[in-house]
């Protein structure tokens, strides 16, 4: 056996250099490149073999370790998990930092590689800096973290450990039914260590996805469940765009005449207008969906995890209704007490296609109704003004319209965020990537964006992880190329996490931050409030008199701060500045560009007739949490309890 030898850290390298993988007769390498904040910890072994063995792949440098490795997760979540950046940070505090972006892509199902450097290994110099110590564990450090919110996690204390720690991180990698979030802590000794490693593992590896197919009695038993329904729905998933099963559910549902509905990483697999797409479903969903849905007497379920935004906290079905789901995942495939097809989606739809034949649904004008209502719902929304005496109706009560009033006159804003929307929508192009993840912004993109183009919408919603949407932007340029992203970020969400958009900068990267500055985090104070509490610390205002945060909202400069980064910025304050910033920014190149959007609080989107369970008070002084409650009880009543 011929052998080479090498330090841990450039058998690392090396072997990540060679990881290719094919699906559908297309071949190409698999890891595009790495991520890194240098530290103590991975700045001299890692560094030093990214230095010497990283030919092919690309090196970034990072700015903030949750952000680089958000960045990684967008950059995967836009090739379709066909792609992967590593990302690498110091041991401590930089390790730690990434814990919230290994769980972004764990709960999104992403393949993200993590490589954080550890604490020594021969534990000779104990304690090193940074190093947490366990009194009841000396083999515990912080990256033991990352645990939980990994689909593997190994890490590597002798370098021939090297060998078999990779293989199986790149098996959960390329697994499409049990991917997500890989940690390979490395300690910082082990690192520069050498070991002559065979050189067959440094080949040319390539990782097939094969395409699962479905059992034929399983199969066969959907379609007459199928069959026999009257008013069934499919929902599309993100598991149709993973799977690149976009034509084969298009066809799927035409040929059948079965309406579908979106999850928010479904959207876009289907454009926006097609006849038979009802948009968003659940409690982010829109009128059309969720008015079919709850009529539904089976619910064809692709490539979704039906999270509680998804079935509204499992109220927003029939009780009688029955599930049918494919999925390549076991797991997701026995949820709501489906009959579960277990199988890839490009290859099972066909197939369940071909059982279906002949099968029409017995809608008459149903679906047709339920979209122009909502289409005519989309034109108010599109068009909501606001002047002194407002005419749009405030979500939570009248108290908020005050907010409004009050911010407008601070802030000096007078744009609503659905208007907005709608026009970003419009103006930009068909194939420009939009993207997001928190607040109140995921809730009117999967009611109000309208994709004229396939796989146009990027939205992280399975952690809704604030922070992801500036970093996730990056993430989708370097998938995208000359296309142009555009992240839809609230002020909060900016504040929290904005470091990579220097990296941007640095890079010569264009991304569009549409930043909609309403001065508070919007979402949580309409639950807040809309549950029977006062506000308490979601509104961004000064201290008052009376010691609460009850003075004039804060007018923070969020365009002078980008400025400040090296990034072209616009401060908006009308539709008509907005049109021509959009306009002028369009002929920006090589720069980041940053639109401070000053929009009203209370103007987005309402809820359409779903629910979303939330822990509400059974003993309270306040006769408003007590209402709450009893709402709560009475929806938790009608609800699917498995």
């Amino acid at each position: 056996m011929k052998t080479i030898r090498l330090t841990m850290a450039q058998a690392l390298v090396r072997f990540l250099e060679n990881q290719y993988i094919s699906y559908d007769g297309i071949e190409h390498p698999f890891v595009e490149g790495v991520i890194m904040l240098p530290g103590h910890g991975n700045v001299v072994g890692l560094g030093q073999a990214l230095a010497q063995e990283a030919h092919r792949m690309q090196v970034w440098q990072g700015k903030n370790e949750q952000g680089m490795a958000h960045t990684a997760v967008a950059f995967a979540k836009q090739c379709k998990r066909k792609k992967i950046i590593a990302v690498t940070s110091s041991v401590g505090p930089g390790a730690a930092n990434m814990v919230t972006a290994a769980a972004t892509a764990t709960a999104n199902n992403i393949p993200v590689l993590i490589l954080p450097g550890d604490v020594y290994a021969c534990r000779q110099p104990d304690p090193v800096l940074q190093q947490v110590e366990q009194t009841y564990d000396l083999s515990l450090s912080t990256n033991d973290a990352f645990r939980p919110v990994c689909r593997y996690w190994d890490r590597v204390v002798r370098p021939e450990q090297l060998m078999s720690a990779m293989l199986s991180a790149m098996r959960v990698l390329t697994d499409p039914a049990n991917t997500g979030a890989v940690c390979v802590a490395m300690p910082q000794d082990v690192e520069g260590e050498a070991y002559d490693y065979p050189e067959s593992f440094f080949a040319k590896r390539v990782h097939r996805l094969a395409r699962r197919e479905p059992e034929a009695e399983i199969i066969a038993e959907a379609a007459e469940i199928v069959r026999n329904a009257r008013r069934p729905m499919l929902i599309c998933g993100g598991g149709v765009r993973y799977s690149e099963a976009h034509e084969e559910f298009r066809k799927f549902a035409e040929t059948t005449g079965i309406p579908f509905a979106e999850t928010q990483a479904g959207k876009s697999a289907i454009v926006w207008d097609h006849p038979l797409n009802l948009g968003g479903v659940g409690v982010t969903g829109c009128s059309a969906a969720n008015e079919i849905a709850r009529e539904a007497d089976v619910v064809i379920g692709v490539g979704t995890r039906y999270t509680d935004f998804t079935t509204a906290s499992k109220w927003l079905f029939r009780e009688d209704a029955k599930f049918v789901n494919i999925n390549v995942s076991e797991f997701q495939c026995l949820k709501m007490a489906a009959v579960p097809v277990v199988a890839d989606a490009k290859d099972a739809l066909p197939r369940l296609e071909k059982l279906l034949e002949g099968y029409k649904p017995a809608y008459t004008s149903e679906v047709k109704d339920a979209q122009a209502r909502w289409r005519a719902e989309l034109e108010r929304l599109d068009a909501m003004v606001f002047a002194d005496t407002p005419d749009w109706t405030p979500i939570i009560n009248d108290a908020n319209a005050d907010s409004a009033k009050r911010f407008a006159k601070d802030v000096k804003a007078g744009l609503c965020q659905t208007t907005v929307l709608g026009a970003l929508n419009a103006w930009m192009a068909d194939t420009d990537v939009a993207i997001g993840a928190a607040g109140s912004l995921p809730g009117d993109m999967q009611r109000m964006w309208r994709p004229r183009a396939v796989d146009t919408y990027n939205m992280e919603y399975g952690y809704s992880c604030m922070g992801y949407e500036i970093s996730g932007a990056l993430g989708v340029k370097y998938a995208i190329g000359d296309k142009d992203v555009y992240a839809m970020c609230g002020d909060g969400s900016f504040i929290m996490l904005h470091a990579e958009l220097l990296t941007a900068v640095q890079e010569h990267k264009k991304i569009n931050i549409c930043l909609f500055n309403n001065a508070s985090y919007g979402c949580i104070n309409n639950l807040q409030v809309g549950h029977g509490n006062d506000t308490l610390c979601t509104e961004l205002r000064w201290r008052g008199e009376d010691g609460k945060f009850s003075g004039a909202f804060m007018p923070v400069d969020f365009a002078r701060i980008a400025e400040g980064y090296g990034c072209k910025a616009y401060t908006i304050h009308s539709l008509s500045e907005l049109k021509d910033a959009i306009a002028d920014a369009k002929k920006v190149e090589g720069v980041p560009v940053l639109f401070d959007i000053r929009v009203l609080p209370k103007s987005m989107t309402d809820g359409y007739g779903a629910w979303w369970r939330v822990g509400d008070t059974a003993v309270s002084e306040n006769q408003r949490n007590l209402d709450a409650y009893q709402d709560h009880l009475a929806h938790v009543k009608d609800a699917r309890k498995y």
